[in-house]
């Protein structure tokens, strides 16, 4: 494999993944579950050698990190841009690398003040998107864990939202009553249904979400529809608090299959197309972005 120009890494709480780049070319891959929540604050260089070293050479190689690396808990902490601003904005951190070979740079998150609101990895994504979509102005959903809104313009993120779905879903499966009556599979039809009763009565959420045990108690509800009644049962009432992002507006998923699917149904049923875009293809094409600014600087 011929030397890379630079490397690109996105490190989240619970995975490393790096790309060997040169230019805008993959040359080679690699992760590790080496992420933020299981490293000490001396450990990240090291964490980054275990996977990199095959493809340093003698001279220092330029290495952009995205993600909860740049944490207070991370590597270094890069402070949050106030927004508006584009979303990979001046003011990357340098990582206090001790390997010679390594010039790594972290990119900051975006902060909120009013409502109070922060994002880390997702204005990556962004960036990324917007540089393969040049003068697209919407609203960019990001489904995740803590899910984000973020309403685009003229190349800005000009304010954002997040919500807990994603971790009030796992939470409601693995740690309450509902684990018991929670199955793996999935059901379109029930998923549509339950999107439909939160999005029309979102202060009933409570009460729908117990009914999926009662359910299953007295009537045998199968499991796998279940799972996607919950799902939509959370879903429709972020939409719901979502509506002045989503509604009249060009809107975009970045997200992975399963997820982004889930949120592209949902806002169809709203009338809503969506334009999907593929995660790991925007966090790179966002690192790729950054990187351009330090060479240009």
């Amino acid at each position: 494999m011929s030397r890379p120009d630079w490397i690109a890494a996105d490190w989240g709480t619970s995975h490393l993944r790096v790309w060997a780049m040169q230019g805008g070319t993959v040359l080679d891959k690699a992760q590790s579950d080496a992420g933020m929540a299981k490293l000490g604050a001396t450990q990240f260089e090291g964490a980054l050698l275990d996977l990199i070293e095959p493809w340093l050479g003698d001279s220092a190689l330029t290495v952009i990190a995205c993600g909860m690396v740049g944490a207070r808990q991370g590597w270094v902490e890069a402070p949050y841009g106030a927004i508006p601003t584009t979303p990979v904005a001046d003011g990357l951190v340098q990582a206090p690398a001790i390997d010679p070979r390594l010039n790594v740079w972290v990119i900051p998150g975006l902060k909120q003040t009013a409502p109070a609101d922060v994002m880390r990895g997702e204005e990556t994504q962004i960036a990324g998107f917007l540089a393969l979509n040049d003068g697209w102005d919407g609203v960019i959903c990001l489904p995740g864990t803590h899910t984000k809104w973020a309403h685009v313009s003229a190349g800005e993120v000009v304010s954002f939202q997040t919500f807990m779905t994603g971790e009030q879903f796992a939470l409601l499966t693995e740690n309450s009553v509902l684990k018991h009556s929670i199955g793996t599979g999935w059901d379109d039809a029930a998923f549509k249904d339950a999107l439909n009763d939160t999005m029309s009565r979102p202060e009933r959420l409570a009460a729908y979400l117990f009914n999926l045990r009662a359910r299953d108690l007295l009537e045998g509800f199968d499991a796998d529809s279940a799972r996607a009644r919950l799902s939509g049962l959370l879903l429709g009432a972020e939409l719901s608090a979502a509506r002045p992002f989503w509604l009249g507006q060009n809107v975009a998923i970045i997200g992975d299959d399963t997820l982004a699917r889930a949120y592209a149904m949902a806002l169809d049923a709203q009338g809503v197309p969506a334009l999907v875009a593929d995660a790991a293809r925007m966090t790179l094409a966002g690192l790729q972005a950054a990187y351009r600014t330090t060479k240009d600087s």
